[in-house]
Formats: structure tokens, sequence, C-alpha cells
């Protein structure tokens, strides 16, 4: 029996959020104990089910092609680590991708922009033309939920 959505997005928010986490703490044992540590992951699902980077231009395009006409959801995990102190946390953000033509997918792939991406595409890059609408943080979709990351680095006592 497949999990329901909510326990789905549970799951997901508890993933982006120990891979972010343990990113942090692997970068906290070549600093001082004075530094701001900020990690992110960013994982796009579609469907109930994880699409990764793409391992070859042929990936990215059937990801692209898998993408089109339809929402996906995006999931950052960021892990916040200060003077002994750390938090996690999730932003969720649903993308709604336009119909897109084969010839604008092989197109878009052979620019390259896709290869390193969850998602085969860059939301900040050309892969914004696919974009329909955002419900969330488009900040989120490239990685880094800004507005809320401002609001923990102020409850930490970072204000500059």
């Amino acid at each position: 029996m497949p999990l329901a959505p909510p326990l789905l997005h549970l799951l997901w928010e508890f993933t982006v959020c120990k891979i972010s986490l343990k990113k942090a703490k692997n970068v906290s044992r070549i600093c001082s104990d004075y530094d701001i540590i900020i990690a992110a992951d960013t994982l796009v699902f579609l469907d109930g089910r994880p699409i990764s980077k793409p391992e070859s231009p042929e990936d990215a395009a059937a990801m692209l092609r898998e993408l089109s006409g339809r929402r996906h959801t995006v999931f950052t995990g960021v892990a916040l680590l200060k003077d002994g102190r750390q938090t996690t946390w999730a932003e969720r953000t649903d993308v709604y991708f336009r119909e897109m033509s084969d010839s604008e997918i092989i197109e878009y792939v052979n620019t390259g922009e896709p290869m390193d991406k969850a998602g085969a595409y860059g939301a900040q890059g050309r892969g914004a033309v696919f974009i329909e609408r955002i419900e969330g943080d488009f900040f989120n979709v490239m990685g880094l939920p800004l507005c809320r990351l401002a609001t923990t680095l102020r409850e930490f006592g970072v204000s500059k």
C-alpha cells in the first residue's frame, strides 16, 4: 500500500533535512566554533518518486518529457549551525511546467544547463521559460529558501 501524500511529504522533509544536517556537520569539522554554517539539499519529486540529477543528456531529456505539462514538488532541507546551536527545516514549493515540444527539450538539453540539476532544469536559468507558475518560494526551487533563512538567521542573532 503506497504512503498517503501527507506521510510522503513528511518523509521527504525528513530526508532533505537529514542530508543538509549531515553536510553542515561535515563542514563544521573544519570551522571554528564562531562560524555560521549553512547547508542545503534540494530534491524534486514527481508522482511520489524522487527525480535526481540526470546521468546523461538522454536522461535529462527523458526527465523533462515527464515534467512537461505537469506539476512537481521541490523540497529543500536547510541546516544552520552557530555557537553550538543547530536547526533544520524543509521548504516545499509546487512547480507547474507548461507543455514542451521535443525540439524545445532537445535544444535546452544541448545547452548543458540541465546536467547538474535535480529535475534536469534550472529555474534561475534557461529552464525558467518552462515554468508556468510556482506555488511557494521561488528561491526554494533554486535550492535555498532565502526568506526563511533570513528569518532563522535573525533568530540566531545574525542581523547582517
